[in-house]
C-alpha cells in the first residue's frame, strides 16, 4: 500500500523509468541500469539535447503514467530544462496522484523532505521567472530609449502607406486590389487608413 496525496492507494503501482542522452554517441547503460536496479519495468528513453521541446520518449512516458505510479530518473537534469520547467512538470505529475524519484540526488516527492524541496524548488522558479521578466522589461525600455522600433518589421514603409491611403481615399482601387498588388492581406491595406499608424 501507498499514499498518493495524503490517501491511501491500493492499486496496483508501477515504476516507470525514463532516461536521456543528449546524442547518439552517447550511451544510456549506465541510466537504464541504475533505472532497472531500483525496480522500474517500463523504461523510455531519448536520444535528444534537454532544450528540446518535442521529446517522444519522455511524451510516452507520461501517458503511460497512472495514479500511484512513480517516474524515476537517473539524474534531475535527465527530464528538465530548467527549474521551472521541473517545477511544472512535477507539479502536473502531482495533480494525476504520480510520484517522482530521482536517484542521484534521492529526491523523491513521496517522502516529507522530497516535498519540501519541493517547495524550495517551486520558490526559486518563481523568482527565475520574475528575475526574466525583469530583464525582457529593462532590456525593452532600452530600446525604447534608443529610438528602436519593437515588433515586428511592417509590411509596408511610409511612402507605400502614404500611396495606398490616397487610393483608399479616392476610391481609386479596391483593398482588395491593393493587397494583391503589394503582397499582404487585406487588412494590412485597411489599417493604412487608421490615424497615426505606423505599423502595418
Amino acid at each position: 500500500m501507498v499514499f498518493v496525496n495524503g490517501e491511501k492507494w491500493q492499486g496496483i503501482c508501477m515504476k516507470i523509468g525514463y532516461a536521456r542522452v543528449s546524442t547518439l554517441d552517447q550511451h544510456l547503460d549506465l541510466q537504464v541500469s541504475a533505472l532497472r536496479a531500483s525496480g522500474c519495468e517500463l523504461i523510455f528513453h531519448d536520444h535528444v539535447s534537454g532544450a528540446r521541446r518535442n521529446r517522444p520518449g519522455l511524451s510516452a512516458a507520461l501517458r503511460r503514467l497512472k495514479r500511484g505510479d512513480t517516474l524515476v530518473v537517473w539524474k534531475m537534469d535527465r527530464i528538465a530544462r530548467s527549474v521551472m520547467h521541473f517545477v511544472n512538470l512535477i507539479n502536473r505529475l502531482r495533480n494525476r496522484g504520480v510520484q517522482f524519484l530521482s536517484l542521484t540526488e534521492s529526491f523523491d516527492t513521496s517522502s516529507p523532505i522530497g516535498r519540501l524541496m519541493m517547495h524550495m524548488l517551486g520558490a526559486f522558479a518563481e523568482f527565475e521567472k520574475e528575475v526574466i521578466q525583469e530583464r525582457t522589461r529593462a532590456g525593452l525600455a532600452a530600446a525604447r530609449e534608443k529610438g528602436q522600433l519593437l515588433g515586428r518589421r511592417p509590411l509596408l514603409n511610409a511612402e507605400q502607406r502614404a500611396e495606398i491611403r490616397e487610393l483608399l481615399v479616392s476610391g481609386t482601387e479596391l483593398p482588395s486590389k491593393l493587397a494583391e498588388r503589394y503582397h499582404v492581406h487585406p487588412r494590412t491595406i485597411r489599417r493604412c487608413l487608421v490615424k497615426g499608424a505606423v505599423r502595418t
